[in-house]
């Protein structure tokens, strides 16, 4: 017994210190944009695709990687995700010009999905079925841990360093675990059980149609529809997805499991998590341009405000972990979404006051609604499915999350910058001066409007996954 929960212990460490660093350089590279333009001597336009790589590389291979590790094993996959992410810092902190940062960027991402698409399979293999949810719950509070000390420590390593030791920090600590991972989890159920193929033309043109597509919805409120560009981004998303049919259809062992999509519960839970993150990152994208324009906040006090959301995912997580292994996760699952729903749409309400509680308890609302969904659905939607399958369903579970962001970015800009463009009488959303500050407001609520709709959506479809899953 003692060594059961020494092993389970051991492999949580390893996730939590795996999803801690992938989170944390996913939010501390933000605060050194700034220096890395000018010494770089890059364009803002070619210096945001630093992040845009990393959030892209991550969400369009993150299903393969899940597959893969139902075939190589879990352990195989995390260690050189640990292994890749090593040297894509590496090359990130010895990046001599911006075009090569941002391909070092895209390899660092490929390591960082492959930890990200095994680590709730991982803990739901290691975690017996009663104690899942407090499990799950946990790694939220470090996703949150993760996410909120990254401006922090950022500006702490500029102050002392360059922006090159944010990312050669990742090496030692990488390094470190890998081994570890590679002796903890040596004869558990990680290491691999399907004697299969991988599907690498399917995985290719999967990679291909989701990059392509995430592409075009990040770009919705920058380009025309009309735009050569964005037409290419179609072509290509529709053609990908055309040769990725075909070659599922020629293979016996497809990189997208029928079976999976046949299990309602499981494809149900995930488009309401799609949706959920929608939700949240139509607050998070918005919410500091209105503290720092109309708001008239600066820049540190805004960051402090921003973490309002996710100290309340760091301490409700773990209790609504503990209450799901109890209570089953239909009901946190739809009290989740509508307390989301609910503070969206007190947001069509604010106004700038001067104040931080009008602002503060509507993020924090926010915030409990994401915390009391989360560990709910991931302990549910990875019981949904067989032992063999959970490292396509973690990836699945994995990916839904970055889409949903992507999704809440492309949603919220869109409908802000259309708003402010006709209020303004056709203005750009990137002219501000306190002229536009009413235009700013009333663009601003109905992007919070449409977020209420679409989480809305998600609050009713929560109802409708069907029966709890068993343990399997």
């Amino acid at each position: 017994m003692a060594a059961g929960n020494n092993r389970k212990w051991g492999v949580f460490s390893l996730v939590a210190i795996a999803i801690f660093m992938t989170t944390l350089d996913s939010s501390i590279v933000n605060i050194a944009l700034p220096e890395i333009m000018v010494d770089l001597n890059a364009s803002f336009e070619t210096i945001q695709w630093i992040v845009v790589i990393y959030l892209l590389t991550i969400s369009s291979t993150l299903l393969a990687f899940g597959r893969l590790s139902d075939i190589k094993g879990r352990r195989w996959v995390y260690c050189s995700g640990f292994f890749w992410f090593g040297v894509g810092s590496l090359l990130c902190g010895s990046a001599g010009s911006a075009p090569m940062l941002i391909a070092s960027r895209a390899f660092q991402a490929i390591g960082a999905a492959m930890v990200m698409a095994c680590s709730p399979a991982l803990v739901v293999d290691a975690f017996p079925h009663q104690e899942r949810g407090k499990a799950l719950g946990l790694v939220a509070t470090i996703v949150a841990t993760g996410l909120t000390t990254g401006p922090a420590l950022g500006g702490l390593i500029l102050q002392y360093s360059t922006w090159r030791m944010i990312f050669l920090l990742n090496i030692p600590i990488g390094g470190t675990a890998l081994v570890a991972a590679w002796r903890i989890l040596e004869g558990t159920a990680s290491n691999g059980t399907a004697d299969e193929p991988f599907d690498w033309l399917g995985a290719v043109w999967l990679t291909v149609t989701l990059f392509s597509l995430l592409t075009f919805l990040l770009h919705l409120n920058q380009w025309a529809l009309s735009s050569p560009r964005m037409i290419t981004l179609l072509l290509i998303t529709g053609m990908g997805f055309l040769l990725f049919v075909l070659a599922e259809r020629q293979t016996a062992y497809p990189i997208a499991d029928i079976q999976i999509l046949k299990n309602r519960f499981f494809v149900v839970s995930v488009i309401c998590a799609i949706i959920l993150f929608a939700g949240l990152f139509t607050i998070a994208f918005l919410m500091p341009f209105y503290l720092m324009r109309p708001a008239g906040m600066n820049a540190r006090d805004a960051g402090y405000v921003m973490m309002i959301p996710f100290v309340f995912l760091f301490f409700v997580s773990p209790l609504s972990g503990w209450l799901s292994d109890r209570v089953g996760s239909r009901v946190l699952c739809f009290a989740g979404m509508g307390a989301l729903a609910t503070a969206l749409f007190s947001f069509t309400t604010l106004y700038p006051t001067g104040q931080l509680f009008p602002v503060g308890w509507r993020l924090a609302l926010a915030g409990t609604g994401v915390s009391l969904f989360l560990p709910a659905y991931n302990a549910s939607a990875m019981n949904s499915v067989p032992v063999k399958k959970r490292g396509m369903a973690s990836g699945t579970v994995a990916a839904a999350r970055n889409f949903g962001m992507v999704c809440g970015v492309a949603l919220s800009g869109l409908v802000f910058s259309r708003c402010f463009s006709v209020l303004s009488g056709g203005k750009n959303a990137n002219v501000y001066d306190s002229g536009l500050r009413f235009v700013f407001v009333e663009a601003f609520h109905a992007a919070m409007l449409a977020g209420t709709l679409l989480v809305l959506a998600g609050w009713i479809l929560t109802l409708f996954r069907g029966p709890a899953p068993v343990d399997r």
